[in-house]
């Protein structure tokens, strides 16, 4: 059985882990945006071919973000069933 400091302390990740997503999703957001600002405003080809370059890039640091949060969250909930149900959990 979880006490109610244990039951906080699983919310108050769980929220940090969320955070967490957010914060990729504002890093992935700024930098395909960044990409796509540098394509249509600028006309240098250096410039063009880093904007090009940030917007796949951007998608990638959203797929990673994406991921973790997964992992994060499917860790989270499995520790919880384990401590709810009584069963040691690992160090």
């Amino acid at each position: 059985m979880l006490q109610l400091s244990d039951r906080l302390a699983i919310a108050r990740t769980d929220l940090a882990i969320e955070r967490t997503l957010l914060a990729y999703l504002r890093t992935a957001l700024a930098m395909a945006a960044g990409g796509v600002a540098l394509v249509e405003v600028f006309s240098s080809p250096a410039l063009v071919t880093v904007g090009w370059a940030l917007i796949p890039l951007g998608l990638a640091v959203l797929a990673v973000g994406i991921a973790r949060f997964r992992r994060a969250r499917r860790v989270l909930l499995s520790l919880e069933a384990s401590a709810q149900a009584g069963t040691p959990q690992p160090p």
